[in-house]
Order: structure tokens, then sequence, then C-alpha cells
């Protein structure tokens, strides 16, 4: 139980990165969540279908990640080794996965390695 709460806070929190940036920048805020929710719906869906399939699709992967990095990671220096593993696990999500979407390839890097680290770091 304790790990699906701190899943999910991480998963509520972790996206403030991008966020920042995408209003800094006067890009659309919701770019990220559109990606996301594309994964299940396809890039040509309405915002309001992507955002409605965002939410089932980041809860899950968050979910998934946070149950491999509770089993994998050192008890100790957890902050540290859950901030590397968020980077691996946008190496892997962004670069590997994320090639196959043209809306998650469209994203700003930098901000969604700054989202996954965060990510990791609060799990």
């Amino acid at each position: 139980m304790e790990a699906t709460k701190a899943g999910l806070i991480a998963a509520a929190l972790s996206g403030a990165p991008s966020t920042v940036h995408a209003v800094a920048t006067g890009r659309d805020p919701f770019e990220a969540t559109d990606a996301a929710g594309s994964l299940l719906v396809g890039s040509s869906r309405s915002r309001a279908h992507l955002i409605a399939a965002a939410v089932p699709v980041h809860i899950g992967i968050s979910l998934f990640w946070t149950y491999a990095m509770v089993f994998a990671l050192p008890k100790r220096h957890r902050t540290v080794a859950g901030a590397v593993a968020g980077l691996a696990i946008a190496c892997l999500d962004l670069q590997v996965l994320g090639r196959r979407f043209p809306r998650i390839q469209s994203l700003a890097l930098g901000p969604q390695v700054a989202d996954h680290v965060l990510f990791g770091a609060l799990v």
C-alpha cells in the first residue's frame, strides 16, 4: 500500500518540470498529457479524448515503475538511487520506446528527463 501511495504522489507531482518549462517557453502545458494519451488512443484524437486516456496510461506506467523501483532499489540512499533510476527510465521511455510515438518524440527532451528524475526521487 505504501508503494502505491508513493507512486501516485510521484505521478501527480513529477510533471512539474515539464509544465513549468512549457509555460515559461510559451509551449502548450498539456503537450505531455496529450502525448501520454496518444499511447492509448492514437495521436489524431481530440484533446478531451487524449486527456481522458492519459490518466490511466500515466497511472499505470507510474505504478509499474514504482513497483520495479521498490523491488530493485537499495534500502539506503533511496532518493538518490530513485533519481538515478528515473534517469534510466527516461532513457528507456523517451529514447527507446518513445521513438515509435510521434507525440512522445516531439516533446522537449530536457524537461521530460527532469520529470522522470523527479519521479524517481519522489518514489
